[in-house]
């Protein structure tokens, strides 16, 4: 699959998913706000019943006072003789300036008004019986206009009593757990009364003057007829209402998990498929790599054999030795490079078989720079060395430690730059007294910063523009990092463009 279409696949579902989680978002958000405004609406309902209820209390508690001056007055006044009519009883309707209706019946307990005798006749019978109803319907009129004028009374000294008299705090809170749970509002809740001044007559336990959940606190003034420098208002406050407001979305959390679990599996596989199409292309380059560094030895191997076919060559020794000479570095030629492509075993394997033994790193460092030292030469450059380490015994595997220096060198011979002539530096010294530092420098092209940090990789190679001559798998610093690492330390690289790289190798000492 190609790169470019890799990415258009990416785009497509990165705007599918970031529109289906936009939706989820923006269904939840309307959710929330709905169950909010539903929540505030039960909570105002049930906050103006209360108020209803305290505003029917408090005329109760009047009406109880004044009933029968109500009708001691409106009844006894019209019968100055003290003969009163029977009443029965008479239901009257009225409204509060509030706009609270109550019903209140008044009764009166007369048994008798007049002791009629049983030998009236039936017209004075029937005389009096109208007489009768034309009393009760004048005193209905009176009783009627008497309570009004009360109520208004009411409404104009009731401010005069105590608000503690007012307000019973216990018959406010079942108020509110009544009229809430009418309501289907049935969670916890804090209640307190204050003036207008916000200094509490009463209050619950847990009531908080700002709580720290906004939009949990519910007011509503209370006996709005009273004056405004004697209002009172009612304060409600919920701290389980973010909760309460959640819990019924509880349906949604599940399907938004899913969602970015989708998600995560979503960028993982792209992540996968970048990764295999990188690994890919490294193996191809890898071929074409292989396919090239064995080529050249194998034709040479392959002319000196036909040299050595010719009579004349046999019958030269000195020929006949060049040959030889030919066939044999060309042979070790090709099993250094057969065993760079067997190392990758070793990292599919995640392990190296290693056989440690204490070495003098400066020493074996020594042998490889005069052994390196005609390669450079070849190239007109120079090496030299600083081993200042006093102590330098590790504990390595001396063939691993060696293809280690061997390959820090060699690349820098590669990255050389043909302007300037090749100089390269091998350093030791001692960090601490307990660890062995081992620096490779060059003066060669250098590596730009996001190349640095990838050179470790397997099959990374630094790209050298127009440059041919530079070949290799990409094994080298991979393994230069695996072995150090097997071996105890650790490398670092820095460089810089058209300056040169510096390779720094720290290993523990064998006395540690």
């Amino acid at each position: 699959m190609k790169k470019s279409t890799i990415w258009l696949l990416t785009i497509i579902m990165a705007i599918v998913f970031a529109a289906f989680l936009y939706m989820q978002f923006m269904y939840m958000e309307s959710m929330i706000k709905m169950r909010e405004d539903q929540f505030s609406e039960g909570v105002h309902r049930g906050l103006h019943g209360v108020a209803m209820h305290l505003e029917q209390d408090e005329v109760k508690y009047y009406l109880e006072e004044d009933v029968s001056w109500i009708e001691t007055s409106s009844v006894y006044s019209q019968y100055p003789d003290g003969t009163l009519p029977h009443l029965g009883g008479v239901k009257y309707k009225f409204s509060t300036l509030s706009g609270l209706d109550a019903d209140i019946t008044i009764k009166a307990d007369v048994d008798k008004i007049f002791h009629l005798q049983n030998d009236q006749r039936d017209f004075a019978r029937r005389y009096r019986s109208m007489q009768e109803d034309a009393y009760k319907k004048d005193q209905a009129r009176q009783q009627s206009g008497l309570i009004n004028d009360v109520i208004l009374n009411i409404m104009s000294q009731a401010d005069d009593r105590p608000i503690t008299e007012r307000v019973d705090s216990a018959k406010t809170v079942s108020y509110l757990q009544t009229e809430f749970g009418n309501n289907g509002i049935d969670i916890p809740f804090e209640v307190a009364l204050v003036n207008r001044d916000n200094v509490p007559v009463f209050k619950t336990s847990g009531y908080a003057s700002t709580p720290d959940v906004q939009g949990s606190m519910f007011v509503r003034p209370i006996f709005p007829n009273d004056a405004p420098d004697k209002a009172y208002f009612l304060k409600v406050y919920f701290p389980h209402k973010s909760d309460y407001i959640h819990k019924s979305l509880g349906f949604i959390v599940p399907l938004l998990i899913m969602t970015i679990i989708l998600l995560i599996i979503f960028i993982y596989i792209i992540v996968v498929a970048f990764r295999q199409k990188k690994l890919t292309e490294m193996k191809n380059d890898f071929i074409n790599n292989m396919t090239h560094e064995f080529k050249t030895p194998i034709s040479t191997i392959s002319l000196a054999a036909q040299m050595l076919n010719d009579d004349s060559v046999r019958k030269s020794p000195a020929m006949l030795q060049h040959a030889a000479s030919i066939i044999n570095d060309e042979t070790k030629r090709l099993r250094f490079q057969v065993e760079k492509v067997l190392q990758m075993s070793m990292f599919d394997k995640k392990k190296a078989t290693v056989r440690l033994q204490e070495i003098d790193a400066n020493s074996v460092i020594y042998n490889i720079i005069n052994t390196f030292k005609l390669k450079v030469e070849r190239y007109g450059g120079s090496i030299e060395s600083n081993l200042d380490a006093d102590d330098a015994i590790v504990m390595v595997d001396e063939m691993h430690f060696t293809n280690v220096i061997f390959n820090l060198l060699d690349n820098a011979v590669k990255y050389r730059r043909e302007d300037v002539p090749l100089k390269l530096n091998v350093s030791t010294r001692d960090i601490d007294n307990d660890r062995l530092q081992i620096t490779v420098s060059d003066n060669g092209i250098g590596i730009k910063k996001e190349d640095l940090k990838k050179i470790f990789d397997r099959f990374y190679r630094v790209h050298t523009g127009n440059r041919h001559d530079v070949k290799g798998f990409g094994l080298g610093l991979a393994y230069v990092k695996k072995m150090v690492e097997v071996l105890g330390g650790e490398i670092k690289a820095e460089s810089e463009i058209n300056v040169g790289t510096k390779f720094i190798i720290i290993l523990p000492l064998t006395k540690n």
